[in-house]
């Protein structure tokens, strides 16, 4: 229920040794792994095209063929982007990421410690903090997800009941595969949806949803007052 073969199609993917590594057993463990694997893997190399105007910092960036970065863009190593993927004007990559094919990492976007496989897309104002997002994953514009309890305790998860440490003081959200975001979501740290769910604009996510999964927020009533002139 937990293993990243549970939210992710993993065939094919060239990163896939991460997510199969004995020591991941539930599917945040993959981050956990992330900057010794990008360690290891990652030779610097900038194979698209980095715009003037555009920072790359250290070094130990990998920009893949067809890959864009745009003016005003920050990138930090580790980092390992695929190919023909964006990264538009005024993203901040904060290092330990690894963005695969064909994603977008949007206008004002920051990502830290973060895993965006094929086809991912963090286009506009988002925030992606120790998070997984899956195969055609879409957050909506100003979607935040939340990687630390105000408390500084690690991130738990229950899942049909158990309640699971994660030994992690941060994690955001993990993604299933085309998991869409509407716009100015957010989601509690810990946040875990199966394939395929889907959540409203302005929801407040917190928790496990399962494949398929639809979610929405809760309409309220607003009061209005009225002065006196």
């Amino acid at each position: 229920m937990l293993a990243p073969t549970d939210f992710f199609d993993l065939d094919g993917y060239e990163h896939k040794s991460l997510f199969f590594d004995s020591r991941v057993e539930y599917v945040w463990d993959a981050l956990k792994l992330l900057g010794d694997y990008l360690d290891q893997t990652t030779v610097p190399e900038i194979r698209g095209q980095v715009m003037e105007g555009a920072f790359i910092l250290g070094d130990r960036v990998y920009i893949g063929p067809g890959s864009e970065v745009e003016p005003g863009a920050v990138i930090k190593g580790p980092t390992y982007i695929g190919a023909n993927t964006q990264v538009r004007q005024g993203a901040y990559v904060r290092g330990n990421v690894l963005v695969g094919d064909n994603c977008v990492v949007g206008h004002s976007t920051e990502i830290k410690n973060s895993i965006l496989l094929n086809n991912a897309h963090a286009a506009h104002f988002a925030y992606v903090g120790d998070c997984i997002l899956g195969n055609h994953v879409n957050l909506g514009a100003g979607s935040r997800l939340a990687n630390l309890k105000l408390d500084r305790t690690n991130v738990t998860v229950t899942v049909a009941e158990r309640i699971y440490d994660t030994g992690m003081r941060k994690l955001g959200a993990i993604l299933g595969d085309r998991v869409e975001i509407g716009c100015n979501a957010v989601s509690n740290p810990g946040t875990l949806m199966g394939p395929g769910s889907m959540a409203y604009a302005l929801t407040l996510l917190r928790g496990f949803y399962p494949a398929n999964s639809l979610t929405k927020r809760v309409s309220e009533v607003s009061s209005v007052l009225t002065f006196d002139s």
